[in-house]
């Protein structure tokens, strides 16, 4: 049997007052989960662990049935390892985003995480130019995709600055940096490496975009996973436009697909991603299609642009897969990896609602896909990261 995982980052959420009650799932127009939805197994799994951050690198990690608290080092480690880079043991690894503030100091607010989503022909010159005039023996400047960047600190791990708090901006959108800019103090050459970005930053030679500042966040030691074939008998293939899955693809051992014109926003590639993951399965067996639009839509605060990439979920990619496999022997996974409330503008550690469907896989008996029809169910997978094998296990899949 093939295995679809397809997971619409960030979908979850809470009621809203402006879709009269509803949740952004509710109020999107989703007739394909609905109908796999009573005719599959509707449950609810806790991807992240107690006394963890709600982030994407620790729920996604969970979506691929390993354990969090055995093998996260940071979000930084995750998108290193997309990128293949070569790191020794003793490396810390941050991820670096370019953000705009209103001010480097304790009045400052933190308006943008993502630089009005500065695009990636902008943003890769910019970090090139910081490894340039900054990048020294100790820290060393790579550019990613549009505002998500890393830094790696040689021999920062023996530091104390692996146990620095700043908090991911996305968390602290119109909020204050106080705290974090503390947090960063305690760090010396880190500190002073952040202002004289931000002294370059603010030269217009340099830099023409909304970016004003970098932000280091997420740091740890490289990243060590199990090999994914090894571990679950399936040989499969990782599907985004985001770093962080391609890292936990790469450091797995699973294939990496890039699409071209996935941009990881509510306009992205869908039909190339449905295209890869459909010719991946004509000789594998498992694919793990990845939609970041929900998400950005939630951080960004946007009700109806939430509800639209949630329906642009169900109609280009879950309808033209479901389509193309009708009559063949298939299983799906469709979940979240955490809530992105409109509300809070950030993740939560909701457990998220999740649907198994495939051959032989028994009814929940529920009327649609929501937050509210996989509570209802009482099935609920309290460590996250079991929702995988419990999905192959109900489909008969490895046994």
């Amino acid at each position: 049997m093939k295995l679809l995982y397809l997971v619409a980052d960030g979908m979850g959420g809470w009621p809203l007052k402006e879709l009269g009650g509803k949740t952004t799932m509710e109020a999107a127009h989703t007739p394909h989960m609905d109908e796999l939805a009573r005719t599959g197994m509707v449950g609810r799994a806790r991807t992240v662990p107690q006394g963890m951050a709600p982030g994407s690198d620790v729920a996604n990690m969970s979506l691929l049935g390993f354990d969090p608290a055995s093998h996260h080092t940071g979000r930084g480690p995750i998108e290193a390892a997309a990128q293949g880079l070569v790191l020794d043991p003793d490396d810390l690894v941050w991820r670096l985003n370019l953000v705009t503030v209103t001010s480097l100091d304790i009045d400052g607010i933190m308006r943008d995480y993502s630089s009005a989503h500065i695009a990636t022909e902008v943003s890769r010159p910019i970090i090139e130019t910081l490894q340039q005039k900054l990048g020294n023996e100790t820290y060393v400047f790579y550019p990613g995709v549009q505002y998500r960047h890393l830094l790696v600190q040689k021999g920062g791990a023996l530091t104390d600055d692996a146990g620095l708090l700043i908090n991911p901006p996305h968390d602290i959108t119109d909020k204050s940096i106080k705290y974090d800019l503390r947090a960063l103090s305690r760090s010396a050459p880190l500190w002073d490496l952040v202002f004289e970005a931000a002294d370059l930053l603010a030269d217009r030679t340099v830099n023409t975009s909304a970016a004003n500042s970098v932000w280091p966040w997420g740091q740890g030691r490289p990243l060590m996973l199990p090999d994914f074939g090894d571990t679950f008998g399936l040989r499969g293939a990782v599907i985004s436009a985001v770093d962080l899955i391609k890292g936990l693809g790469n450091a797995s051992g699973m294939r990496v697909l890039d699409i071209e014109g996935a941009t990881g926003l509510l306009d992205t590639n869908y039909q190339g991603k449905v295209d890869a993951a459909l010719d991946f399965l004509k000789d594998h067996d498992f694919a793990f299609v990845h939609l970041e639009g929900p998400d950005e839509c939630g951080h960004g605060g946007n009700a109806a642009d939430k509800v639209e990439a949630i329906s642009r979920f169900d109609a280009r990619v879950v309808a033209p897969l479901r389509a193309a496999l009708k009559g063949q022997d298939v299983g799906f996974i469709i979940t979240c990896d955490h809530f992105t409330p409109i509300v809070e503008r950030t993740h939560t550690t909701d457990p998220v609602p999740f649907i198994i469907h495939g051959p032989g896989c028994p009814a929940s008996g529920v009327d649609g896909f929501s937050e509210a029809t996989a509570d209802s169910t009482g099935l609920l997978l309290d460590k996250g990261f079991e929702l995988l094998p419990f999905a192959m296990k109900t489909l008969g899949i490895g046994q």
